[in-house]
């Protein structure tokens, strides 16, 4: 009797990992079994998971939010910071190239006029909030000490995309009131509209928590008066305060829920367009002087 050749066994397969399909592993994920290097490999409570099953589990993690909608973040406040060592550096600039950095950033009215022949620069009322007097060191102390102190407080709570709008549209509205009760020559720097804006802010927080406002109030009156100093600008802090209590009031009032984070965002716009209509209203009633 003949016999054929053995049949040969079938070998089983070795396991690689999915997403580095050159290495051999024999560590299966324990949620969704497939195998994971080491690379891909990550420590969890019920031992190990790959990186597919760690991210899907975090996306289905419900979010935790403030009672204003913001993300609850932990460590330092990032914006805030940021929004400082900005500040810092352009500082530091505006004594390198000081021609260079007041000729492109400062604002005053006569950038923004319908007027043939001057020019249209209306970013000029944002990059203002980030220069500050070359001549008097405490202008930018203060400016700086103060979004510190109130950066790291506001920032956590309203989330930090929500601040770093209210903080940008309390400059812009600082810079539409010197627009609009201004002269054309009035030249403006420094993040007091922000800082101001920040002011209100707290203050509208504190009303809308049922907290003692008596320690902001006075605060805030110390700076008025203050507003009203030679070689400042009150329309800037003034025009700062009321757009920030505008915008915190529009994320501040706004209830829990699904529609939270629509409605805040939608109040947060609306008083965009509104700078952008006082904008143009008070662009097109700047006159040159006789």
């Amino acid at each position: 009797m003949s016999y054929g050749m053995p049949a040969e066994q079938p070998q089983s397969e070795v396991p690689v990992c999915p997403r580095h399909p050159d290495r051999i592993s024999y560590v299966r994920c324990q949620r969704c079994g497939r195998p994971t290097c080491p690379e891909c490999q990550r420590t969890a409570a019920v031992g190990i998971q790959c990186v597919e099953c760690v991210k899907e589990q975090a996306r289905n993690l419900p979010a935790y939010r403030t009672a204003y909608g913001g993300a609850v973040t932990t460590g330092r406040p990032v914006v805030t910071l940021t929004i400082i060592a900005l500040c810092v550096a352009i500082y530091i600039l505006q004594w390198v190239l000081p021609g260079v950095i007041q000729a492109n950033l400062v604002y005053a009215p006569l950038y923004t006029a319908q007027i043939p022949g001057l020019p249209f620069e209306p970013w000029r009322m944002i990059t203002a909030g980030f220069l500050h007097s070359t001549g008097l060191l405490l202008h930018i102390a203060f400016n700086m000490y103060a979004l510190w102190i109130f950066g790291q407080h506001l920032e956590p709570l309203l989330g930090r995309l929500k601040f770093v709008a209210l903080y940008l549209l309390s400059i812009w509205g600082g810079s539409v009131a010197v627009l609009l009760l201004g002269e054309i020559n009035q030249g403006v720097v420094g993040a007091s509209g922000g800082v101001f804006g920040l002011f209100t802010t707290l203050l509208i927080v504190q009303l809308q928590r049922k907290q003692d406002v008596r320690g902001i109030l006075v605060l805030i009156g110390i700076n008025i008066v203050i507003s009203f100093f030679p070689g400042i600008s009150w329309q800037a802090h003034i025009g700062g305060m009321v757009t920030g209590a505008l915008a915190a009031a529009a994320i501040a009032f706004v209830p829990r829920g699904d529609k939270q984070q629509r409605l805040q965002w939608a109040g947060l716009a609306g008083i965009a367009v509104l700078l952008v209509v006082l904008t143009w209203i008070g662009s097109l009633m700047v006159t040159l002087p006789q």
